[in-house]
């Protein structure tokens, strides 16, 4: 009999092929979005591993700073290893086991391209460095320059890595222009005197090579190297001489090349881990979603099936038999869904792989690596999601009783609603109390409380959902049903007929637009707060920021602009970096008098700020147990101090949050070499054009290259650009879910189609034209997908009003801001996307012939 029931499930398969196709393929759309996630990370890691695994080759011992990270402003948070300790390391080589001593010298810097703009890397840094002749290298088979070129020689001579070279229209003997990030060099004129190949060398990755003279001088206070690179002497090993110099330079970070190599791999495996993190959120909402497509399909295939499997317990299978033999229909799906979710998913990562690539993103390219963990993520995913989605309808399987066989009707999974109700009223006043909650507060801990609300929301819906559809499709129905007359009333008796079956279809496309509604309201708060912020808090007509990699603005920017006719002062805005009580902190320090050029809402003390003074937010005084008169001592990264004294307290703002430092104190923090500024806020003369005055401003700046002049309201406006850019990620992300959504609308009508294949017979009959039938099953579609909307995007927008609650502790001023035009624009699309899922099922529908289908048994 086991080997019979599992003919009958094979056969009953292959019997319905159309049911099987859609039933799979919500599978695979869940599955391939894992596997093309798994499988894009672990080919940018194992391409990202191949570049790293030539880097430091050679390399025995390498000296750096403890802190060398680079700051959001170009320089590097220290100064390097001093010349002294090169000297000492020089004069004890022989007691150390030194045989090669290597400094280098780099920085973050800017290069033209042959029309003059600065070179686009997509995100990937762009380095100046010293040039390491092969005489003196510790790898001879590193970096070299390619035929037709040669070393450089003297401050104007430089070798440009190859895809650079070739991005930027440059080659031997070209002429371009180049701005070191941070310090007080200015524009300068450079020769290409060489290509280099070069490990590292990826779509975006720029580095231009200097003599050592030249970077020394360029990037560093000309008394420190960036770091030291170290050979061994024959017989002297990596980590004994690590352990060597670690003793005798016990203030630095010292490692062998080994480590060297898997710290940048840590690094960008950890960056693409957040990353792979991203999209597995995403493919997980995309498997909920196919989940209740999947639950809903087998839900309805039980259904139609009630005669069948009461025919085989009327001939003598059993409760198991019957729960088994649909369960392996599931596995048997769930399998096949997940091998070709596995194909579609190495095509995803492949096309994501070519698009990144082709669009200069900076990332490298290698081939596909479709690892275990994908392969087996997949396959598990898949079979588990639908084998649990199908134990439910299973389990109704292998209760129907033989002598259902006898009754004409379907069952339609009707059952009392009563106690799924009262869970999702209990659940849904929780979640309104923990959603209150964390919407009262302010920080992590709020939007953690914020979270467990959504999810409880989540759970409510799930449940309450079939209770919520008859009275709310039902009003629906009414208003936008009712201009089709009978037509109407059948739709939208049809769409509450089975209110499960409805909710579970509905929300695929609750979810999905309740992340919307979440995303888009977050949206709307940040770009109304900054637009308020700036239009509040700045007076300054005219802003210049900087636009590279980098966001710096050399400080002679700032000298340049003064020059200007009309402009009548220059507030640059400095980044500050360092510790404060053993902690990282960071905040603002203003060349001059900020009150000219920014509203300061004062709460206490002067809003005059000294050469060792420090304006503090109520926030931060509060965070720090500040107060006027107090004097603090910040430390640099490089163990400089500088002690300041507080002068005054103001309103915690968007733009002015944390505190903003004096400048003879940001001196002291700051050596010369990593000054760098990202605004400078600039005002007018009496009666000066301002528009006049920024085109000069934009003239007298050309030259370096990342410089961008933009009144406020440009600013307002280029900030809400960017937010928007990052939303349109995450809306064309969420795409997936409403794809699976929009396709399960069109699998549960087609399926409800089959099911009422009789009545659909019995209205052709009594002279129901086939248009007639498809606007019918239009309509239907349609109330089920403004259902579906109107309630993700009703919760969405109270949930993702609670979450920006909560961000008041990051930034300030901040309120939610309701995205009525999404929520418009999206109910009209759920409509449409409505009609659209219902064109194939209706058509299907109107093709149903009346005597066929009132014979069909």
């Amino acid at each position: 009999m086991a080997s019979t029931m599992r003919k009958v499930s094979l056969r009953n398969l292959a019997a319905h092929k159309l049911r099987l196709i859609l039933t799979v393929l919500s599978v695979v759309l869940g599955t391939s979005f894992i596997a093309g996630a798994l499988i894009f990370t672990s080919t940018m890691s194992n391409s990202f591993n191949g570049i790293f695994d030539k880097v430091a080759i050679g390399v025995d011992t390498q000296i750096s700073p403890k802190t060398t990270d680079t700051n959001a402003y170009g320089g590097v948070e220290s100064l390097g290893v001093p010349d002294s300790v090169i000297q000492q390391i020089q004069r004890d080589k022989d007691k150390l086991g030194v045989a090669q001593i290597v400094p280098g010298y780099q920085s973050m810097m800017t290069i033209a391209d042959s029309k003059g703009k600065a070179i686009q890397t997509g995100g990937a840094p762009t380095m100046g460095a010293s040039w390491v002749p092969k005489t003196q290298a510790l790898d001879p088979d590193g970096a070299t320059i390619l035929p037709g070129g040669r070393a450089p020689n003297g401050p104007h001579e430089a070798v440009l890595n190859e895809s650079a070279a070739k991005r930027a229209d440059l080659k031997v003997g070209s002429r371009t222009k180049v701005v070191v990030s941070a310090g007080n060099a200015k524009p300068f004129e450079v020769k290409i005197v060489g290509l280099v190949d070069m490990a590292g060398d990826t779509s975006g990755y720029t580095e231009m090579d200097f003599d050592a003279a030249t970077a020394k001088t360029l990037f560093t206070d000309g008394s420190h190297a960036s770091m030291v690179q170290l050979g061994a002497v024959k017989g002297v090993s990596a980590d004994t001489l690590k352990q060597r110099i670690n003793k005798e330079f016990p203030g630095y970070k010292v490692q062998t090349g080994d480590e060297v190599r898997q710290e940048n791999k840590d690094a960008i495996n950890s960056f693409l881990q957040i990353f792979n993190y991203i999209l597995l959120a995403f493919a997980a909402i995309g498997l909920i979603v196919g989940t209740f497509i999947i639950y809903n399909t087998f839900s309805m295939i039980v259904a139609q099936r009630v005669r069948e499997l009461a025919l085989l317990r009327a001939i003598g299978a059993g409760r198991g038999q019957v729960l088994r033999s649909v369960m392996l229909e599931a596995v048997v799906v769930g399998l096949f869904g997940s091998i070709v979710g596995l194909g579609v998913g190495t095509g995803l990562a492949a096309g994501l792989q070519a698009l990144l690539s082709s669009t200069g993103t900076g990332l490298p390219s290698g081939s596909l690596v479709v690892g275990p963990a994908a392969i087996i993520a997949c396959l598990v995913v898949g079979v588990v999601v639908t084998t649990v989605s199908a134990i439910a309808p299973a389990r109704r399987a292998s209760r129907v009783a033989p002598v259902e066989a006898m009754r004409e009707s379907q069952t339609d999974g009707a059952a009392s609603l009563k106690v799924r109700t009262i869970i999702a009223i209990v659940l849904a006043v929780l979640s309104a109390v923990a959603l209150a909650i964390g919407a009262s507060g302010k920080g992590g801990n709020a939007a953690l409380m914020v979270g467990i609300g959504a999810l409880g929301t989540i759970i409510a819906v799930v449940c309450g959902a079939p209770a919520l559809a008859r009275p709310v499709v039902g009003a629906l129905g009414l208003v936008l049903a009712k201009p089709f007359g009978k037509l109407g009333q059948l739709a939208r008796t049809n769409a509450i007929r089975n209110p499960r079956r409805t909710a579970a279809t509905a929300f695929a496309l609750t979810l999905g637009l309740m992340l919307v509604a979440i995303i888009g309201t977050l949206g709307a708060s940040f770009k109304s707060t900054i637009d308020r912020a700036v239009n509040d808090e700045v007076k300054a007509p005219i802003m210049a920021i900087g636009t590279g990699g980098t966001g710096a603005l050399p400080p002679a920017v700032s000298k340049e602009i003064k020059k200007v006719d009309g402009v009548d002062s220059v507030i640059s805005i400095h980044g500050v970096e360092g510790t404060l009580n053993g902690k990282e902190v960071g905040g603002n320090s203003p060349s001059g008098d900020l009150t000219k050029a920014a509203n300061i809402k004062l709460v206490k003390g002067s809003s005059k700020l000294t050469p060792n003074g420090l304006l503090t937010s109520d926030k931060a005084a509060k965070k720090y147990h500040w107060s006027v008169g107090e004097k603090v001592t910040f430390t640099s990264h490089f163990g400089k101090k500088a002690t300041v004294q507080v002068v005054g307290i103001y309103k915690s703002s968007a733009l002015l949050d944390p505190w903003q430092m004096g400048n003879a104190a940001y001196e002291k923090l700051t050596p010369p070499s990593m000054r760098a500024d990202y605004v400078d806020l600039i005002m007018l003369d009496d009666g000066a054009d301002s528009a006049a005055v920024q085109q000069k401003i934009e003239d007298a700046t050309g030259s370096y290259l990342t410089v961008k002049v933009q009144t406020k309201e440009e600013f307002a406006n280029s900030s809400a650009q960017q937010i928007n850019q990052m939303l349109v990620v995450l809306y064309g992300m969420l795409g997936l879910a409403l794809i699976i959504a929009v396709l399960g609308i069109i699998n549960t009508l087609a399926l409800s189609v089959v099911e009422r294949k009789r009545e659909i017979g019995m209205l052709r009959a009594v002279g129901m034209l086939r248009k007639q039938v498809r606007r019918t099953i239009y309509l239907e579609s349609v109330l089920i997908s403004i259902f579906g909307a109107l309630l993700g995007m009703v919760l969405g927008v109270i949930i993702g009003w609670c979450l920006v609650r909560t961000f008041r502790e990051w930034m300030a001023g901040i309120t939610p801001v309701v995205p009525w035009g999404t929520v418009l624009f999206t109910l009209v699309a759920a409509a449409v996307c409505g009609v659209l899922a219902a064109l194939w099922p209706g058509i299907r529908a109107a093709r149903t012939k009346p005597l066929e289908a009132i014979a069909d048994v």
